[in-house]
């Protein structure tokens, strides 16, 4: 009845306060606490500061933990801040990061506790700002050695996965090198993320070519739709105009296609290298790329047309001329398909 009147946000206030001094008091003080966070689970319309509210109590009763009950009123605490907010919604919300060992012991806590929409509230908490800091950063870090097993430890909602995707966006790859590249790749694969899932487009495409680009042999294993993806990210993001964002071309990459025969992977990889190391960067040059191509188009002759379709849809989207060596490229194939019909 007290929060159907027109003074929840006093009511809250002073409830909040008192769970605050609560949790630094006795046994029985503390005693009250999850009674009034079951109860507040409850509340129907819940006002953005009771975010920032539940966070500060989920860190604090972190800090004071004395009691094994202490994890269920973190838990409630994470459900009455987040559980109710859009995964898709980003908005900036000031919840007092600081890494400390409460933080770490709270890390702990939320995922050994199993349950997989508790992970979601605090992943929730990390990433809804959307961006990418020193902070936040170390909060993630100390998240993915969960992260990178949390596929086999419980069932992905829609939701979870939706956050366990941002979370590794801001991570990039390099945020998985402590748990390895393979692990890393085991659950890229199982998140089978596509373009429809990528709120921060830029920060996948870099974190696909870094991963690619780490030479692990288990980047052979990584399913072959990461690598459309990776050229859909780069055709369509106008970021990539700017130049010098990729990094230094890697051969390797493609010696390691073209002896595997992975003819797909080497359309989808072309498409990216016209985009990002065109003839006259880095290592690449023209001759390179016409023995490259006529060799794909010989073994398969509709990437022709699918790259051609990648390059004229980038021209668009930056205002770009399609190179002339690539468009030179694709006539002598022409040429060449003509001359090798019955």
């Amino acid at each position: 009845m007290l929060f159907t009147s027109g003074h929840v946000e006093r009511i809250l206030f002073q409830l909040s306060a008192a769970i605050v001094s609560a949790i630094g008091g006795t046994d029985t003080q503390r005693g009250f606490i999850p009674h009034v966070l079951r109860d507040l689970t409850k509340l129907e319309s819940r006002p953005r500061y009771l975010t920032e509210m539940a966070y500060g109590w989920c860190s604090t009763i972190c800090e004071n933990r004395r009691r094994r009950e202490d994890r269920e009123c973190i838990l409630l605490s994470l459900e009455i801040g987040f559980r109710h907010l859009d995964p898709q919604s980003r908005r900036p919300t000031d919840l007092g990061f600081a890494y400390t060992e409460r933080h770490q012991g709270l890390v702990d806590v939320v995922f050994e506790s199993g349950d997989g929409e508790a992970i979601a509230d605090f992943l929730h908490a990390l990433t809804m700002d959307g961006g990418y800091s020193e902070i936040v950063g170390t909060l993630l870090g100390a998240c993915t050695g969960y992260l990178a097993n949390l596929h086999n430890l419980v069932v992905f909602s829609s939701r979870l996965r939706r956050l366990v995707i941002r979370s590794v966006g801001l991570m990039g790859y390099e945020g998985f090198y402590g748990v390895g590249m393979d692990r890393f790749i085991e659950l890229l694969n199982h998140l089978n993320v596509t373009i429809e899932d990528l709120d921060e487009t830029f920060l996948w495409a870099k974190l696909l070519l870094g991963t690619l680009r780490s030479e692990s042999e288990g980047v052979q294993q990584l399913l072959h739709q990461y690598w459309e993806l990776l050229v859909e990210l780069v055709v369509s993001d106008s970021q990539w105009q700017e130049g010098g964002v990729a990094g230094a071309y890697n051969p390797r990459i493609t010696a390691s296609l073209v002896d595997a025969q992975e003819w797909s992977r080497l359309e989808c990889w072309m498409g990216t290298v016209w985009i990002l190391w065109p003839p006259g960067v880095g290592e690449t040059t023209e001759e390179d790329l016409d023995h490259l191509m006529l060799l794909l188009f010989r073994q398969r002759p509709g990437a022709l047309q699918r790259l051609g379709r990648w390059m004229e849809r980038w021209s668009q989207g930056c205002g770009r001329d399609v190179p002339g060596s690539f468009q030179q490229i694709c006539e002598r194939a022409r040429e060449a398909a003509q001359h090798d019909a019955p």
